[in-house]
């Protein structure tokens, strides 16, 4: 029997934030003399990548020279510990290891490595998403409403094979209503993500009005259509603008890239068509998911020699520009080992850099695969997808077990792929817009642009659907109350504890938070999120009272008091009128969020978490010079 216990465990899976310290402790027989090590290659990361990138290019192993030996600190009674500073993001590994003095080979305990996985101290909160499809943001008119060509002179036109395309939207556009997505005054998104900005056919291979956003004819170029025309900047000028704009707000602007295709007659495919995958009789491949085959697109194919650092190139370009993150598109059909080479080369220059999968039409396995092995940061849940209470409860825990090990799963409300939550009723919307920020890990959730608005008319990329911008009634000061709660109270923070807690009957939730231990030192403060998921009718949600105190909860969202009924069975109970979402906690709660007073300060402060996430990491890599040989 092997008397040597390790804590966190052999084998175990662990998130952090590049500015944490992880301490490993080692428990031997307390009569054991000897020293005891950490094997990792924590502290490493460069080293790590240089040679997993040397090691690909080449075709062979990597040769595992960034692992050393960490000596722990004897604490007495057959116990050491070792506290190792995080300073960079990446993927890492660990084992304690105990050298009997006098002995040449070391005891280990039973299991396989501890392994890590470190984020970047930039994505410890202010997560989430707001996408914005950058055509549908034409000139400011009270509904956004598109131009539309003449029905009778287009129609004869397309017949014709005339290509009829209205004016688009921009860069400038979006950035005049960056104080409404962005700003303290308005729904206090932290991260800003446009749909493909890159140049898409006009006339060959064009399919629907515009043409589709994701049919890329150049990975390194604007679409000119999203710019307006200006002799002093270019196209690639006025989307440095708006980068620079979402920066000065202190956000984050992520681009979506659809690095598995591109459009036909692209620059990739008039130069490199042996990047491209065939079928057997010579034609080009179309991918496609849900059976669904997207004829306007062409699919790379990943083996071929010179396809990944093209691939990288492109992300690398983006980078420079000051990019902070990328929606990678369909990045679920790239191979793992593709993206790893990806990943480690852009972070390379670029270590704070976010990859934020589309993985929702491969399997939860290789989501998994994806965040643990190749470096991926977050990718989509699918609580989008969900209806009733027997659906979240069969996806709810795994997928929040999956945030918790290998990055956050956004809870997108909407998707630009979906129909609208509106065109079902706003109540519904509206509930969904709540949950979905609500059951958040630390605080990732999005909309897609029109959200707000309840904009009924779906999103479609081939056109230029109407956002029904500046709509009444709408979901601003919902969601601007939802960041104030989520930036304000610490069970929406890194490492909160998420349970469904539902019992008897009824088609609601009932789902507690609770904060992490080393929130608020020995207090963990906690709320819980009731959810009736009927839009139409009321339903009974009840839960143990013994798991939050019933006596005189306040709903963080609109400040009342709520009086539940508690059973002789410790059950306590409420009936939630049709679509009501309530978030309670405790009445002797500190943080008195229910007026919103402090969501300016709230703001302020969330600004400066570049700044700190900066130093923090500065300090930290200061601390692995001095400790880490």
């Amino acid at each position: 029997m092997n008397t040597l216990h390790q804590t966190p465990a052999p084998g175990t899976m662990l998130r952090r934030f590049a500015g944490d310290v992880l301490e490993i402790t080692l428990r031997v027989p307390a009569s054991a003399r000897g020293r005891a090590f950490v094997r990792t290659n924590i502290g490493h990361a460069r080293e790590a990548r240089a040679e997993r990138l040397a090691a690909a290019r080449e075709a062979r192993a990597p040769l595992a020279t960034d692992w050393r030996d960490l000596p722990m600190q004897p604490l007495g009674q057959g116990v050491y510990s070792a506290r190792i500073p995080l300073a960079e993001p990446g993927l890492f590994a660990a084992k304690a290891l105990f050298l009997p003095d006098g002995a040449e080979e070391p005891l280990w305990p039973d299991g396989a490595d501890l392994r890590l996985k470190v984020a970047s101290a930039l994505s410890a909160a202010r997560n989430s998403i707001y996408t914005a499809f950058p055509r549908q943001f034409l000139s400011s008119t009270p509904k956004h409403q598109p131009p539309q060509p003449p029905g009778a002179s287009s129609s004869a036109l397309d017949n014709r094979d005339f290509a009829v395309i209205p004016p688009s939207g921009t860069f400038r556009e979006v950035a005049r209503h960056l104080d409404h997505i962005l700003g303290p005054g308005g729904m206090g998104f932290g991260i800003l993500q446009l749909l493909p900005i890159h140049p898409v056919p006009t006339v060959y291979a064009r399919m629907g009005r515009y043409g589709s956003p994701f049919a890329a004819l150049d990975f390194l170029a604007v679409d000119p259509a999203l710019a307006e025309f200006d002799p002093a900047a270019t196209p690639m000028d006025q989307f440095q603008e708006l980068l620079d704009a979402v920066h000065a707000r202190g956000a984050r602007l992520f681009l979506d890239l659809p690095a598995n295709h591109t459009g036909w007659a692209s620059t990739a495919l008039e130069h490199h068509p042996e990047w491209f995958r065939r079928e057997d009789d010579g034609r080009f491949h179309s991918p496609g998911a849900w059976g669904v085959v997207w004829e306007d697109l062409v699919e790379l194919d990943h083996r071929r020699p010179g396809v990944r650092e093209f691939i990288a190139e492109v992300f690398e370009f983006w980078c420079a520009k000051g990019v902070d993150g990328f929606r990678c598109d369909a990045g679920y059909m790239i191979p793992a080992e593709v993206w790893s080479f990806v990943v480690d080369r852009v972070r390379s220059r670029f270590p704070d850099t976010v990859f934020f999968l589309e993985g929702l039409g491969g399997s939860v396995e290789t989501t998994r695969a994806l965040l643990n092995t190749a470096g991926l940061d977050s990718a989509y849940s699918e609580l989008f997808q969900t209806e009733d209470r027997s659906a979240f409860e069969r996806y709810l825990p795994g997928a929040q077990a999956l945030s918790d090990s290998a990055g956050p799963l956004v809870h997108f409300a909407e998707t630009h792929d979906n129909l609208r939550l509106a065109a079902r009723s706003p109540a519904y919307a509206r509930m969904r817009v709540r949950l979905a920020a609500l059951l958040s890990s630390e605080g990732a959730f999005g909309i897609t642009n029109g959200v707000e608005w309840f904009a009924t008319e779906k999103v479609d990329v081939h056109g230029a659907s109407d956002l029904h911008w500046g709509a009444k009634p709408n979901l601003v000061d919902d969601i601007r109350r939802l960041h104030a709660l989520l930036d304000a109270h610490p069970a929406f923070g890194p490492g909160a504890a998420i349970e469904m807690v539902q019992q008897g009957p009824g088609n609601a939730l009932a789902v507690l938070r609770t904060a992490s231990s080393s929130a608020q030192g020995r207090s963990r403060p906690c709320c819980l999120v009731l959810a009736n998921l009927d839009a139409e009718r009321p339903q009974p949600v009840q839960w143990p009272a013994a798991r939050f105190d019933a006596a005189a909860p306040v709903d963080l969202l609109s400040g009342a008091s709520v009086r539940p009924e508690v059973a002789g069975n410790g059950q306590a109970r409420l009936v939630l009128e049709p679509a009501q979402v309530l978030c309670l906690a405790p009445s002797n709660f500190e943080l008195q969020t229910s007026n919103f007073e402090l969501r300016t300060l709230n703001f302020e402060l969330r600004t400066l978490n570049f700044g700190l996430g900066c130093r923090l990491r500065a300090a930290a890599l200061a601390a692995r010079d001095a400790l880490v040989p």
